[in-house]
């Protein structure tokens, strides 16, 4: 997807502590099955200019948990596929310190569901 879109730089970030020092060339790979991931990393590092991999440890890693959570609840008719979810960064945090417990009998997520079906927010 970086490179249909003309991305030149990426970062990725992981939490699997493994990965990110086999295709950095720091540990060697054993297990077999690794092999073609480990080569389609090397064919796309020749067409970037650069791709940085960064271990992040699972406990400090809540975005890729939410996003994680959140992909779970969505079905998608095509199985090896999901639309693209818009993640925007604001400069200043979001805070809450208190959420009042929702009247609907809906879930807590049903918002956020509905935003990602629709694409568009609920009027309430």
């Amino acid at each position: 997807m970086a490179i249909d879109m003309n991305i030149h730089k990426v970062l990725v970030i992981s939490d699997l502590d493994l990965l990110v020092h086999q295709v950095e060339g720091e540990w060697a790979t054993k297990n077999s099955k690794i092999f073609p991931y480990l080569h389609h990393e090397q064919e796309l590092r020749k067409r970037l200019m650069k791709i940085e991999f960064r271990h992040v440890p699972r406990i400090q890693n809540e975005f890729a948990d939410a996003l994680a959570t959140m992909s779970s609840m969505i079905q998608h008719p095509d199985k090896n596929f999901i639309d693209l979810i818009p993640v925007r960064i604001h400069n200043e945090p979001a805070y809450c310190a208190h959420v009042e417990e929702e009247t609907d009998g809906k879930p807590w997520f049903h918002g956020i569901k509905e935003y990602l079906a629709k694409g568009e927010y609920s009027e309430h």
